[in-house]
């Protein structure tokens, strides 16, 4: 369909540059066909005898699309994509080349793994790692200047299987969690008509500022957030920025995206200022998992390069300007059953409402058992920025049901069973039963960090430029355990022909009476509640190498063993990758901020030192008079340079020799001095773009 001037909708170009169901069926044999969309729709095992035919297929459909080239696009542990590209031409013995792509080469590819982070699972000389085809997700087209690349999702492993990337535990955390949605279905007599999945729907907050301004700031260039900027008199404080007009240039921008996005068949759905000035959001609609994730990733790269055609630069860091709201990436969780229907929704009769009940417990049980593991999988130098402040969570993992739900929850824990709803009116009841709730049977709750928001949980906690594979991993895993668990004891009644309703009452109210504290539907930001959680025994880890450590815990290693996630090497792996991580981007962030302040501020301040001196001297000689405000600002300005220089010596002893932490406080002192300079010398002497001018003018 095409409009009366001739421009393309929406839906004549949405997923033009992927190989989807929908080409693949121009593109391949019936067999072939039926063959491949079962092993996607159903996470089947895909037929070795059809990869060739594939493989022909997708390289047909690529070389029309303009492909020279193909690559195992995967993510690896650096939290980026990772691309090595090979064309398809081969020598055709005449001089001449043909274009070919075998089923081997579709399937696996062998890029260096020595090179990419591995916590010690292979040695730098080891250098055999292994990409494997996911055909889950879909194959697409990445447009180049002048061509184009044939994509191919992929798993990323060592020469002996054991995990390198984000993909492969998400893939097996998806499979554990599916395998007990199975297992409770058929406990509950539900009709399995599909393989049941995990579903995510992932809102990314990013900002947008003027491209000259990022190219003036060094330490956006490197770091991704500013080291050092004065906050403005006036940034976020009206919230008039919130769900504002959109500017020209930013409209622009957020167009250009939905179409490329779009034509990469990723379903974004909504955009909109953020709060702070210079921020914006945009979310998709929910997804398979596993895909969403891909898009997610893919979606950060577009980003980038659409805003560097619009002059603009994106940043994608948790916290790129101090004083102001964070970027955040809200994990939107839920399930999707054998049945088709979403199994955090609540039903529309007691069966339904049954199994939403079931899940609702599950999922504090998990949270609660393993608030630790949740916590850390959000663990990073750029996060701990933002956590805490500014509409971010804090660190401590509870989770928010809203009234209605909590009323629920207390009725069920004292076991008299459900009579009555907050909502008003009595219950259609099987035995004991969960009301059929509206979808938003209650308010949101801004502050926390794990939210119940009407048929799914939205997790608020993870940061803007992480991979959502890595909560997502935590999730399906923790909550499989808990599902494991009440299915093991639904099977015991089961066998022992008890009644199943009074059964799933009793599993439900012991799981409310032992995890109910980890329940909160307050301000998680005040201080009562910090001493409340402390009470309760919830933990309060604030930093990411305090996170971290909840990943070596017998029981988290145990957990992603039981459930065939990661192995106990490759989490202790993990552990070492992003705590190294961790600390390079402290100590690095410090060198630079001391080589930031000793090379390029100070000289500025001191030449505006010299020049006010000369001013005040010639001044003071013309007119005979004292100018003392004058002489205050020198002598402030003076005191403040040596005060910088001083700083500056602290970090760097502490850069050679010191903690992460003792790098922090001293880089957080040094900041405190520079961005102080920032107010007394004029603004055109200033050598760095100001936090005005970076959020506004654009």
């Amino acid at each position: 369909m095409t409009t009366e001037n001739g421009r393309k909708t929406v839906p004549d170009y949405y997923g033009e540059n992927v190989f989807g169901l929908k080409i693949m069926r121009n593109y391949l044999s019936e067999k072939a066909y039926k063959s491949l969309s079962e092993a996607i729709k159903n996470n089947g095992a895909l037929d070795p005898s059809i990869a060739d035919e594939v493989a022909e297929a997708m390289k047909n459909w690529a070389v029309s699309k303009g492909a020279t080239h193909y690559t195992h696009w995967f993510q690896p542990l650096t939290g980026l994509t990772a691309e090595k590209h090979d064309s398809f031409i081969e020598l055709d013995n005449e001089g001449g080349v043909i274009l070919e792509f075998s089923g081997s080469a579709l399937i696996q590819g062998e890029p260096d793994a020595s090179s990419f982070p591995s916590g010690g699972l292979r040695a730098t000389f080891e250098a055999r790692g292994y990409t494997g085809w996911d055909p889950t997700s879909p194959a697409f087209i990445k447009e180049g200047p002048q061509g184009a690349t044939l994509c191919i999702p992929t798993y990323f492993v060592g020469w002996h299987g054991e995990a390198l990337d984000k993909k492969t535990p998400l893939l097996r955390s998806m499979k554990a969690i599916s395998k007990q949605i199975t297992r409770l279905a058929k406990i509950l007599n539900i009709k399995i008509s599909q393989s049941p999945f995990a579903t995510l729907g992932g809102e990314q907050e990013y900002f947008l500022i003027d491209k000259k301004f990022y190219d003036q700031r060094i330490d956006l260039v490197q770091t991704g957030r500013t080291l050092f900027g004065k906050a403005p008199a006036k940034h976020q404080q009206m919230a008039d920025h919130y769900f504002g007009a959109i500017k020209d240039r930013v409209i622009a921008f957020m167009e250009d995206l939905d179409r490329e996005m779009w034509r990469l068949g990723a379903p974004l759905k909504t955009r909109h200022n953020e709060v702070a000035p210079g921020q914006y959001e945009v979310a998709p609609i929910f997804e398979n998992q596993n895909i969403a994730v891909d898009h997610n990733m893919l979606t950060m790269e577009v980003m980038q390069k659409v805003a560097k055609r619009h002059g603009l630069a994106c940043l994608l860091h948790e916290k790129p300007f101090a004083g102001v709201n964070g970027s955040g990436k809200h994990c939107n969780w839920s399930v999707t059953g054998p049945d088709g229907k979403n199994w955090l929704s609540p039903g529309a009769n007691p069966h339904e409402n049954e199994r939403f009940l079931i899940m609702l417990c599950a999922v504090i049980k998990a949270v609660d058992t393993h608030a630790g593991f949740l916590r850390a999988s959000v663990a990073s130098a750029g996060n701990d920025h933002r956590l805490g402040s500014h509409e971010a969570p804090p660190a401590i993992v509870s989770v928010y049901l809203g009234d209605q739900l909590n009323d629920i929850i207390e009725q069920i824990e004292k076991g008299s069973g459900i009579k009555s709803s907050k909502n008003g009116g009595t219950l259609e009841v099987g035995v004991d039963s969960l009301p059929n709730l509206p979808r938003h049977a209650s308010d949101r709750n801004r502050t926390s960090p794990f939210a119940f928001t009407g048929s799914k949980f939205e997790f608020r906690a993870v940061g803007s430029a992480m991979n959502l594979s890595g909560a997502n991993v935590v999730l399906n895993t923790i909550v499989a355990d808990a599902l494991d668990e009440i299915c093991g004891k639904l099977e015991d009644a089961k066998k022992a022909d008890k009644n199943m309703n009074k059964a799933v009452q009793n599993i439900l109210q012991d799981i409310i009476k032992k995890h109910k504290r980890v329940i909160f539907n307050g301000d998680n930001y005040t201080e009562e509640w910090v001493k409340e959680a402390k009470k309760r025994g919830l933990p309060n880890l604030k930093t990411t190498p305090e996170a971290l450590k909840a990943t070596l815990e017998p029981a988290v290693l145990a957990l992603c063993e039981k459930h065939g996630v990661l192995t106990k090497k490759e989490m202790m792996s993990r552990y070492e990758v992003y705590l190294e991580a961790y600390e390079t981007i402290i100590k690095y962030e410090a060198g630079l901020a001391a080589d930031m302040a000793k090379t390029t501020i100070l000289p500025a301040a001191m030449k505006y030192q010299i020049e006010l001196a000369e001013t005040i001297k010639s001044v003071e000689g013309i007119n005979k008079t004292k100018l003392t405000a004058s002489r205050k600002l020198l002598k402030e300005l003076s005191l403040k340079t040596e005060e910088a220089l001083s700083a500056i010596g602290e970090l760097e002893k502490s850069i050679a020799g010191g903690s992460a932490k003792d790098m922090k406080d001293n880089a957080a002192g040094l900041r405190k001095i520079i961005d102080a300079m920032e107010g007394l010398v004029p603004a055109e002497d200033w050598p760095l773009p100001s936090y005005a001018e970076m959020l506004f003018m654009m």
